[in-house]
């Protein structure tokens, strides 16, 4: 493969569209005779439906159905889960694993504010939201359990009565001997963190269309998702037809983050209305029924203990850990095993022992949110490295060049199995160089020096590092077709759905320096089922290693095939035949030059003679991807603190990370700086409050706060490339990187500002009132003496 554009900072192709406002989003989806749907959702935690009535909603103008449970009960089977372990980790661990089945609609008892209880259809959305409020239930409040810790309790409120306990997964797992580790260390540190609920809140909620063509008995809906083929297969579940008479299509999306990664009832509910009543139906989430309804994330607890020596060399991690999952556990074991599995990141440690509690509590249930584990773990690790570097009298960059791996040492086995069962072991990087990087990006020397200085006119600033190594690019395979067209241009469908990462540009830039083409001669396709007959879909940072190599592939065997035609029509050997900028020719004799469409042209059979080779100039590759890249970053933050109000402002961000070979550098740093966005957002900003009784307190922009634009400083990036040895093309996943680090980073930051009162910040986000409250609580005097708690 030529090298002419992988690599190059080309200008996003998809760009010039979305600024005109030429998008097409679901919600610009509209068909003929549509109706639009609405939805009743649970106002209770968790409460019997002793009694539902829609006699009066069916009646009201424009109404054209109310559906509930008993309704549509012969076609409503169980939501997807997902999550159960391979087999590969299930003979290394035990798992306790508990998954109830959801159903689209509820029976007779809900389980979470926001549950869904039936669906009206109307020929206006608000027609249909009024007939809403005539629907008449009559409920009976049960006992809600909303906290994870006393929830594993045994004598709690039940969520799911049949399983006796709230724990929906439970194991332990060991490396090496954490216990002789801990005897023989000569200090220790102990904290626990609590990790707060939050989400991923893309610009573009959820957004379901759905056509049901009764004259073949065809199915199309226009879903915004990340995971088209798996939304196809929960609609042959649930429609009991063949796959080929299931089209969906995931147009542009507006952001996705995970949330739009999981099986939703109304993916289901508004297919089954378009075929009940033979019109086009159509739903679009509003952001009180996202912040209810879709998927929440994170929300963890972590008790940690670090074993040491006195020169800050880490022996041994314990950690015992807690997941909120909400009502349901939809993700199996990936949540809980993805954050064991990236607890000890890029520190050299050969013993640990981790006892993890996933439960099931009242509130909406959690799937995998951009990290998906690794930011609530990586802020359990670092936050615990810099106390253990504060016990000890040292410096957190230096406690963390002691203890990072280095390329000398890898690859690295960690002697457990990752998430999809084959042996964790780091392949390739070089994370103490990454640290130096980061370190020597941001001026952490000169920083250091001038920080006595600063504190002494009384401003309080601080640094704060964080440095993790992500599993990325999970397989088995991503779909990818490429096709020439008559004219000698390329199309590219693949499974893969964009959500903003930029595909249309970085597949092209792979397809065209395969098959010799101009850039602009290839034009991308993602998640439509009919493009590509099995896919996957984007999560887990995957698209780049699975897509990208799948689209190698394909353009490879495509210009085999043009190859062999090529040199039938101008009578050479196949070895010489060359392509370059959409044109083919004999090497070293550029007289014969022929446009790539003569060559295609010329396979084509006429009435005069046949074609001078097969005219297939089509290929689908599935190229196999048994187990991940790690790709590796350290971040730093610079922080200052207002002690009088505790409001936290972030100075300076920079991120020195490695994701293997990269296509588009330009594409990569606005990866990282939207993560890093996210990820300030968890640090210092976005929280979902519930109260003792289940009710949400977040549930409107006003309520739940995100960053804004002058709440970030420019992100400043270094690009680190250590190829992968695991995918001909050397990459490794990037997607969610950016969001894993700013929360342990930004806590530390505030530690280090704010270090001659020994603040600790042991919970997230650091809004400003729990920040001026850890700084009045250390400022308060020692009771029996004037001294504060220093």
């Amino acid at each position: 493969m030529g090298a002419k554009y992988f690599g190059a900072a080309v200008r996003r192709r998809e760009d010039p569209r979305f600024l005109r406002g030429d998008g097409r989003f679901v919600d610009d989806v509209s068909l003929p005779g549509q109706l639009h749907a609405a939805f009743l959702r649970s106002p209770h935690a968790h409460a019997r439906l002793a009694r539902l009535s829609a006699e009066t909603a069916r009646a009201m103008p424009g109404v054209a159905a109310v559906y509930t449970f008993a309704d549509l009960e012969p076609w409503l089977k169980p939501l997807p889960v997902f999550g159960a372990p391979p087999p590969g980790l299930a003979a290394a661990i035990h798992f306790d694993l508990r998954q109830a089945p959801q159903y689209a609609l509820c029976r007779d008892r809900a389980r979470y504010v926001g549950e869904v209880v039936a669906m009206v259809v109307a020929d206006s959305r608000a027609r249909a939201e009024d007939a809403l409020e005539r629907i008449e239930t009559e409920w009976v409040p049960l006992p809600v359990v909303v906290d994870m810790v006393a929830g594993a309790e045994a004598g709690a409120p039940l969520v799911h009565a049949d399983w006796g306990t709230n724990v929906a997964v439970g194991f332990r797992h060991a490396i090496g001997d954490a216990d002789r580790a801990f005897a023989a260390a000569e200090t220790t540190f102990t904290e626990t963190f609590h990790i707060q609920r939050y989400v991923g809140m893309p610009l573009e909620g959820r957004g379901v269309v759905a056509q049901w063509d009764r004259r073949d008995g065809t199915l199309t809906t226009w879903n915004s998702t990340q995971v088209a083929h798996f939304v196809q297969q929960g609609l042959v579940t649930a429609l009991d037809l063949p796959p080929h008479r299931i089209r969906v299509i995931a147009p542009d999306l507006g952001g996705g983050f995970g949330t739009k990664a999981s099986g939703y009832p109304e993916d289901v509910l508004v297919p089954l209305a378009a075929r009940a009543l033979g019109r086009p139906v159509k739903w679009i989430e509003d952001r009180r029924e996202h912040l209810t309804s879709a998927a929440h994330a994170r929300h963890q607890i972590h008790r940690i203990s670090l074993a040491a020596r006195r020169d800050g060399t880490i022996l041994a991690v314990r950690d015992r850990i807690w997941l909120d999952l909400g009502a349901y556990n939809v993700w199996g074991i990936v949540l809980p095993y993805n954050t064991v599995a990236h607890l000890l990141g890029p520190h050299r440690v050969r013993d640990m022992s981790v006892e993890v509690h996933g439960v099931v509590t009242h509130k909406t249930p959690n799937a995998p949110y951009r990290g998906a584990g690794r930011p609530e773990t990586v802020f359990a690790m670092d936050r615990a490295v810099d106390g253990l570097a504060r016990q000890l009298g040292l410096d957190p960059a230096e406690i963390r060049r002691r203890n990072y791996l280095t390329a000398a040492e890898l690859p690295w086995d960690l002697g457990m199995p990752y998430r999809d069962g084959n042996p964790l072991v780091y392949d390739s990087g070089d994370f103490r160089a990454v640290l130096d990087a980061a370190l020597d990006a941001a001026g952490y020397d000169a920083f250091r020096r001038e920080q006595p200085a600063l504190r002494a006119r009384g401003v309080w600033r601080g640094v704060g590092i964080s440095g993790y190594v992500e599993g990325t690019a999970i397989g088995p395979f991503e779909g990818a077709r490429v096709t020439l067209d008559l004219a000698g241009h390329a199309v590219v469908a693949t499974g893969a759905v964009c959500s903003g990462q930029g595909h249309e540009t970085s597949f092209a830039q792979i397809c065209a320096d395969v098959l010799g083409l101009p850039l602009e001669h290839v034009t991308v396709v993602g998640g439509d089922t009919a493009a590509v007959p099995f896919g996957v879909g984007t999560f887990a940072s995957r698209s780049g290693v699975t897509a990208g190599n799948s689209i190698a592939d394909a353009a490879g065997a495509v210009r085999a095939k043009v190859v062999t035609a090529a040199a039938a029509l101008l009578e050479a050997a196949e070895a010489d035949i060359e392509i370059e900028d959409g044109r083919v020719f004999v090497r070293g004799v550029s007289a014969t030059a022929v446009p790539l469409a003569r060559v295609i042209q010329a396979a084509i059979p006429t009435f005069a003679r046949p074609g001078v080779a097969s005219a297939d100039f089509d290929a689908i590759a599935y190229h196999h991807v048994p187990t991940v890249t790690f790709a590796s970053a350290v971040h730093v933050a610079q922080v200052e603190v207002d002690p009088d109000t505790g409001a936290v402002r972030l100075l300076r961000y920079v991120v020195a990370h490695d994701c293997g070979t990269v296509i588009n550098p330009m594409i990569v740093e606005g990866q990282v700086h939207g993560g890093v966005a996210q990820g300030v957002g968890g640090g210092l900003f976005e929280e979902i409050a519930y109260d003792a009784s289940g009710q949400l307190l977040s549930g409107t922009l006003m309520d739940y706060a995100v960053p804004r634009a002058d709440d970030l400083p420019l992100i400043e990036c270094v690009h680190l490339e250590y190829a992968s040895p695991r995918n001909p093309l050397g990459l490794k996943g990037l997607g969610e990187g950016g969001a894993i680090s700013p929360p342990a980073a930004l806590a530390n930051a505030i530690d280090d500002a704010l270090a001659p009162l020994g603040v600790r910040v042991t919970a997230t986000p650091a809004l400003p009132a729990r920040v001026h409250a850890l700084i009045e609580e250390r400022s308060r005097p020692v009771p029996g003496t004037a001294h504060p708690r220093l």
